[in-house]
């Protein structure tokens, strides 16, 4: 069973993705193939000074999932995903959480070779 995460400004698949992906307030944990999927709550990150992105990249390897998808990645998260061997595909704002799954599931998603934001970035 493949698992994918996205930055989330809600709680379904018709939900914005959220640009940003260590301070999203959730993250949608779906199957590739079903489109099930379970809500990781992540809204206790706002409260956190730093390390929102390494927390939420630590989360997305402890879920077992093979990508996120979110609008940007700042270098501490994309390091930490990176190392953990989780691809993150990028460039997503704007579009649902549907709509983000089925462009990765057709190979329509940019897969970052690079942070795409400075750090601290809310």
């Amino acid at each position: 069973m493949a698992k994918i995460a996205v930055a989330c400004q809600g709680q379904t698949l018709d939900d914005q993705v959220d640009p940003r992906f260590g301070r999203a307030p959730n993250f949608l944990i779906v199957d590739l193939e079903t489109l099930e999927f379970e809500v990781m709550d992540n809204s206790s990150i706002d409260t956190v000074a730093q390390g929102a992105g390494i927390q939420s990249a630590q989360a997305m390897a402890n879920a077992g999932v093979e990508a996120v998808l979110s609008g940007f990645v700042g270098p501490r998260a994309y390091q930490a995903l990176n190392a953990a061997n989780i691809k993150m595909g990028q460039g997503l704002e704007g579009v649902t959480v549907r709509e983000a799954v089925t462009r990765y599931k057709a190979g329509h998603v940019e897969i970052a070779s690079q942070p795409s934001r400075e750090g601290h970035w809310r």
